[in-house]
């Protein structure tokens, strides 16, 4: 578990995750923003090439941080939900909805403030800061923390989505206990058992030999 509590999973995995659940919300009939084919390149290109605590590591890490950003943006996926006329005041309420999040006036003011006085959000750069500042909003990132990490165990440790075969239902049921029984323990994953429960699964024994 200590990989995903990581500052390198923090800033690459994590982030990724947030900029899925801010963009889109939750995929359909789905409690997850983001698919495991979605989440594995999107953060190799985060952290390509970045070892942290070697010199140079977090200026690297911030231009990776960018560009992943500013490709985000110029998605089909991504433009097609946010046209550039849109407004800046309804790209960054509609972004913290997505996330679930009532920003402060002062984040609002902020992640807006990224069109300078533009009435559109035609300006790419922009629209990539604008995304990052709500994706990086300290609430969202206390308040997602838990269903993330649930997430990263079937990622981490299945290499599969939560509803995917072998999973029993095919549904998110595996899912929502495990993240109703850390949210229950207040966060602490050793007693919720379950990263326990994961390392220790025939499923995940299975991935490595008979």
């Amino acid at each position: 578990a200590a990989f995903f509590l990581s500052i390198e999973f923090q800033q690459t995995g994590y982030l990724v995750e947030r900029m899925y659940r801010v963009a889109y919300g939750n995929l359909p009939t789905a409690p997850v923003p983001i698919k495991l084919n979605e989440f594995l390149p999107d953060t190799k290109e985060i952290g390509q090439g970045v070892v942290v605590n070697q010199s140079g590591w977090e200026a690297l890490l911030e231009n990776n941080k960018q560009a992943y950003a500013a490709d985000f943006v110029q998605r089909s996926r991504f433009t097609s939900a946010y046209p550039t006329s849109m407004t800046p005041d309804v790209y960054v309420d509609t972004l913290f909805n997505n996330a679930g999040v009532v920003p402060s006036s002062g984040d609002r003011a902020v992640a807006i403030g990224e069109f300078g006085s533009a009435s559109s959000t035609a300006d790419v750069t922009a629209r990539a800061r604008a995304l990052r500042r709500v994706a990086e909003n300290t609430t969202l990132v206390q308040l997602e923390f838990n269903r993330a990490l649930v997430l990263m165990q079937y990622y981490g440790y299945l290499r599969r989505n939560p509803n995917d075969p072998p999973e029993p239902t095919l549904d998110f049921q595996g899912y929502n206990f495990w993240l109703n029984k850390l949210n229950s323990s207040k966060g602490d994953f050793v007693n919720a058992e379950m990263v326990k429960a994961f390392i220790t699964s025939i499923e995940y024994r299975h991935r490595f030999g008979p």
